[in-house]
């Protein structure tokens, strides 16, 4: 039976309740809404089907991101890692792509690919690229170099050394790369939408920024984080936990 996870549980409701003092105590109440004012506009957007599809929306774009920044990031590490010669060609790139502003890469995209689906997801993949390379790099370089020998010793095949020897030690910073990469595209991609979408929980925050309806902003955003953070604890956290399972094994 799992432990049920009290200081989470109640670190949320504190949150909650410093949040309900804080609303009353204002003298704009358009400005902070009640807790229960936000909640029930969730619960309106939800009855229409309005929140399911843009939301859904959203979440399409974050997954389809999301796996062509962990695939080429996989790789991308993975060989800068093991190889110093990739390492010294590839390094300046991975600098220059770190340190430039998702807002330029996004607007960049627009420009030169066109307002459609494809340079929204392009855009926030490449934002997301070289902070998973990075972490695989340096999982990559820290990887036991007793079990390539063993490896090689028995005549594995490439793809049987990358299954059972590469990605198992890799697993941890997969895992972490993961958990830290969805919380930052799905924040990426709600810029997008605000720039250059038609749909989407960033584009329903656009119309509503411009009327100035915080209610409705808070209520798009939290419907969102539910359901990422649903996704963390039912998913990711879960995944993370049997990467690391070897790990303790062998301890």
């Amino acid at each position: 039976m799992r432990r049920i996870p009290w200081p989470g549980l109640l670190s949320v409701l504190g949150l909650l309740l410093l949040w309900t003092v804080a609303s009353q105590l204002t003298d704009r109440p358009q400005t902070l809404p009640a807790p229960w004012e936000v909640a029930s506009r969730i619960a309106r957007l939800s009855a229409s089907g309005e929140l399911w599809f843009n939301a859904g929306m959203t979440l399409m774009r974050v997954a389809a991101s999301f796996a062509i920044a962990m695939v080429i990031g996989l790789a991308l590490g993975l060989v800068m890692g093991r190889s110093r010669r990739a390492d010294d060609w590839l390094n300046a790139v991975i600098i220059i792509l770190l340190n430039v502003p998702a807002l330029v890469l996004i607007v960049l995209c627009y420009i030169w690919i066109g307002l459609n689906e494809t340079a929204a997801i392009i855009a926030v993949a490449l934002n997301k690229i070289p902070v998973v390379t990075v972490m695989i790099r340096e999982g990559a370089r820290a990887m036991r170099p007793d079990l390539d020998d063993m490896a090689r010793s028995f005549r594995m095949s490439p793809a049987a050394r990358l299954r059972h020897v590469v990605l198992p030690q890799l697993a941890p910073q997969i895992a972490a790369s993961a958990r830290a990469g969805i919380s930052l595209i799905w924040k990426i991609v709600l810029v997008v939408e605000f720039l250059g979408r038609s749909n989407g929980v960033g584009f329903k925050i656009h119309l509503l920024f411009s009327s100035f309806d915080v209610t409705g902003v808070l209520a798009w955003a939290l419907a969102f984080v539910a359901v990422m953070l649903l996704i963390d604890i039912c998913l990711l956290r879960p995944w993370e936990r049997r990467a690391n399972r070897w790990r303790q094994d062998a301890a």
